[in-house]
């Protein structure tokens, strides 16, 4: 993925998509980080209580985002793209299974998280944690999948028609 510099692609619809990328990333590396606290041997089980309201209220807030983003590549992006590439086999079809994946691990994490979290202890919330960790590597790749085979792909392929046509559907905001 492109650091936080320039932006990597110079069609504006592609730009919108690899700039959700960027925000969704960010949102993401504030609830990675208390991902990674849950990763110590010792954890005060007070503290490791108060991490996990704080990462369930994150994961939360970061859903919203994430949903407008892929209902925007879902509804306009892939269709278009799928045009050009065919929709049977190749990188459209894993990365809808990816979307799934994504959504599968924040519900897990999501279900298991309800109610009183102060009766989990220390190993029940590490091990909810995880489902969160693998939320985190599969929206990880699956970012950098998108930018260096979707995007590209679509930036070398579409017509200019299509491409404008394409960013006036997806200038909307996620948030």
């Amino acid at each position: 993925m492109a650091g936080h510099g320039e932006l990597r692609f110079k069609e504006p619809c592609m730009r919108v998509l690899e700039n959700e990328h960027r925000y969704l990333s960010f949102l993401m590396a504030e609830w990675h980080a208390i991902i990674l606290w849950f990763e110590q041997e010792k954890l005060d089980e007070a503290e490791a209580h108060n991490q996990l309201k704080e990462l369930r209220r994150l994961i939360i807030e970061f859903i919203e985002p994430l949903k407008n983003h892929t209902e925007k590549e879902e509804t306009h992006f892939f269709p278009l793209l799928g045009t050009y590439i065919g929709f049977e086999q190749g990188p459209l079809v894993g990365i809808q299974e990816e979307h799934e994946e994504i959504d599968g691990y924040i519900g897990h994490f999501l279900h298991h998280t309800r109610g009183d979290l102060n009766a989990l202890s220390v190993a029940d919330m590490k091990a909810v944690v995880k489902d969160a960790a693998e939320a985190f590597e599969v929206l990880t790749v699956h970012f950098v999948k998108e930018e260096t085979v979707l995007f590209t792909m679509a930036e070398n392929l579409m017509k200019a028609a299509d491409q404008d046509a394409l960013f006036e559907k997806l200038n909307t905001l996620i948030t």
